[in-house]
């Protein structure tokens, strides 16, 4: 039998999701995608739920990106429908959901695994974590809602430098910046995830749901969403786009 793409987990009202695809880094595919969409759906109709944590296996990585390979040869119009595909399966689903995601960010999170974790209400990282959106290094952008997300959580100028540097920043420039809420040791990572779930269950859930509703109307700006969009399918008309992409999957610096 298959070990299953994401692992699921319920123990007194908190459920863990566990992105399992270690040797990759835990990245997203479409599978992948698929797979924590069933998940979200299901959870969010569950009343032995309240709160959701999300994290990858291991001790190397949260969600390292997405699979570049799984896209490279993709034209404009398959570029944007990726883009707004994974928008409505799952980024936008998690941060619209009933329940509160917490992601536990155990190692790398860059590109869509940092979106991914922006999606989420609340993010705790290990000391170990290094996060960023490196989109720009391979002729792209982010296509999840990195750009309006990362923008929202730690202000405009840091996430343009961020995003325009390609650069990673550490667990404790992240908590500084107000990207993450807390840091803690790798082995502590889950037990502080977990402890902060349990403080939020002594809340009402109905007003909770409310206040996720309520920020993310001041907050979601329908037209941010659909610009990336089709600015991430746009990228792939350019040829940086197809040289970004072959040099990373020769391993090799691009030439811009």
């Amino acid at each position: 039998m298959s070990t299953p793409l994401v692992h699921l987990h319920v123990e007194d009202r908190i459920a863990t999701l566990t992105i399992t695809r270690p040797k990759a880094l835990n990245a997203l595919n479409a599978a992948v995608i698929n797979a924590l969409h069933k998940h979200v759906v299901d959870l969010d109709g569950r009343e032995d739920v309240r709160v959701v944590l999300l994290t990858g296996e291991g001790q190397k990585s949260f969600v390292a990106g997405a699979d570049i390979a799984e896209f490279a040869n993709h034209n404009q119009q398959e570029g944007q429908a990726l883009a707004q595909r994974g928008q409505d399966l799952l980024f936008t689903r998690i941060a619209n959901a009933k329940k509160i995601y917490i992601a536990a960010i155990n190692g790398f999170a860059l590109g869509g695994g940092l979106e991914l974790a922006l999606s989420c209400h609340v993010r705790v990282a290990s000391d170990n974590a290094k996060m960023g959106l490196p989109e720009t290094s391979l002729g792209v952008i982010p296509g999840y809602g990195g750009t309006q997300r990362l923008a929202q959580c730690i202000g405009k100028g840091r996430a343009m430098d961020m995003m325009l540097s390609a650069k990673m920043i550490d667990a404790e420039t992240a908590l500084a910046w107000g990207l993450v809420n807390a840091v803690s040791t790798q082995d502590e990572l889950m037990a502080e995830a977990i402890s902060r779930a349990k403080g939020y269950l002594r809340n009402s859930g109905d007003a909770q749901a409310a206040v996720i509703r309520a920020v993310n109307a001041g907050l979601d700006h329908k037209g941010g969403y659909d610009a990336e969009i089709v600015e991430f399918g746009k990228r792939f008309t350019s040829k940086e786009f197809v040289e970004g992409t072959e040099a990373f999957l020769d391993k090799r610096r691009p030439s811009f």
